[in-house]
């Protein structure tokens, strides 16, 4: 197995670890990072550069594999240009880019020699990624968790569409969660997978409490539902009687100040912290039917290469 996005960003397997807001720490990174994939830290849901800084900092203690740091840029977050300037300070080589217009971020890293990952949702947003400097794009189909697009196409026909319209390499995001999705993303032309609610049930995401990753075990492909349509800002989570009343209300509506309080970080993380599926939401992508266990990441690794080993004993591949 060898690809692009392995030369591109120097490791031994074309699996990256997602953003996963208030999750994607450096110990989770690590893990991802040292088993072979890149690992990325998320700056946009920590409180300050400051952390960002120490996240940095202790990547770099736990592991001297490359990694990434990941920056949220919609509407709905802060200035996000410190916490950009803390990673470029502190010489980190791989930034990706989600949720927003990335315009900003290639005027400021423009001749450092950063990498660079933009994840899209549709053929549009992939050329004009490509056209702005991007090594390479993200493409999230509608079976992922978190923030997807408007357009509900899903993996298996928005990877070759973006893979026919860029020459970039393209990375399959969207309901992978083994071995099989990775042959079957690199069999759409992809060169390259992320994960993300696939990483939430391992061991090293120490920030998600049990209950969270029980909940992802247990759920099946059809307990996840899309909620912010209204808002023009969709995302896939867990559902609850708590996300059925977002949707009621969507449905009544209200716009974005009759649903701030409800679909608020702040509710995000109470659920991620304690598992209250009454006062809060969790991200989710339908790969929750493929989701049995919470091993560790180099188990995960290793039992994905071990489904294609033995689909190359079939001789399927």
């Amino acid at each position: 197995m060898k690809t692009r996005i392995m030369d591109l960003f120097n490791i031994e397997l074309p699996i990256i670890q997602g953003g996963l807001a208030y999750l994607a720490d450096a110990r989770l990174a690590a893990a991802v990072s040292n088993a072979g994939g890149l690992g990325q830290i998320t700056a946009t849901s920590l409180k300050d550069t400051h952390a960002l800084k120490e996240e940095i900092e202790l990547f770099r203690q736990l592991s001297d594999k490359p990694f990434g740091v990941n920056f949220a840029i919609s509407r709905f977050k802060e200035n996000y240009m410190p916490l950009l300037e803390m990673a470029i300070s502190l010489d980190v080589k791989i930034f990706s880019i989600t949720g927003g217009d990335p315009s900003p971020v290639f005027d400021r890293i423009k001749g450092l020699g950063i990498k660079t990952m933009v994840l899209v949702a549709d053929v549009r947003q992939a050329v004009k990624a490509e056209s702005l400097g991007a090594d390479a794009i993200i493409a999230v189909g509608q079976e992922g968790g978190g923030h997807l697009g408007r357009t509900d196409v899903s993996t298996l026909v928005l990877t070759p569409r973006v893979v026919d319209s860029v020459s970039i390499p393209v990375i399959a995001s969207g309901g992978i969660g083994d071995g099989r999705g990775l042959l079957a993303a690199l069999a759409l032309g992809a060169e390259g997978i992320e994960m993300g609610t696939r990483f939430i049930a391992t061991q090293e995401c120490h920030l998600a409490s049990h209950h969270y990753q029980n909940d992802l075990v247990v759920a099946t492909e059809t307990d996840t539902t899309v909620i912010k349509r209204t808002l023009k800002t969709p995302g896939r989570v867990l559902s609850s009687d708590y996300v059925n009343r977002i949707l009621e209300l969507e449905d009544q509506g209200v716009g974005y100040d009759g649903l701030k309080d409800l679909v608020s970080g702040s509710a995000n993380q109470h659920y991620i912290k304690t598992g209250d599926a009454t006062q809060g939401y969790g991200w989710a992508g339908q790969v929750t039917g493929l989701i049995h266990d919470v091993p560790t990441v180099k188990e995960l690794f290793d039992r994905m290469l071990q489904q294609i080993d033995e689909f190359k004993k079939k001789n399927i591949v």
